[in-house]
């Protein structure tokens, strides 16, 4: 039962965090093509950022707590380069520079979204052995 209850929080946490990347990455395309001025769009990425860390830190520690050591493994370094950004203050988006860091957010957004799937397969490959 115990790992039916991980299973399911694992898979919750993992398409939160999927949702929450997609809605980061639509206001950046909204923001490329002129549908949206800089500042929603900076407040709004920014208001769901640190929710976003909190979650893949939590995500990491149920699964060190479960006793899933690859997949615990696998999401680390996802950990630390959040912990990293939030420590240098480079987590949010700044309002003044957006145009000028676009292609890059994105480009990190998507590796982030990559690297999410990647996790979620190995997960549900994970589960079934």
């Amino acid at each position: 039962m115990a790992e039916v209850l991980y299973w399911i929080l694992t898979f919750v946490l993992i398409l939160t965090l999927l949702c929450i990347l997609g809605y980061q990455l639509i206001l950046l395309v909204d923001l490329e093509f002129d549908y949206i001025n800089p500042y929603d769009s900076t407040s709004r990425i920014n208001l769901v950022v640190l929710p976003e860390f909190i979650m893949q830190g939590f995500f990491c520690f149920t699964n060190l707590i479960a006793g899933h050591w690859f997949i615990f493994f696998i999401s680390l370094p996802c950990l630390y380069y959040n912990v990293r950004l939030y420590i240098k203050g480079e987590h949010l988006a700044d309002v003044t520079e957006i145009y000028n860091k676009l292609n890059w957010e994105k480009k990190k957004r998507l590796f982030k979204v990559a690297y999410l799937v990647m996790v979620f397969v190995f997960s549900i490959v994970r589960y079934y052995d």
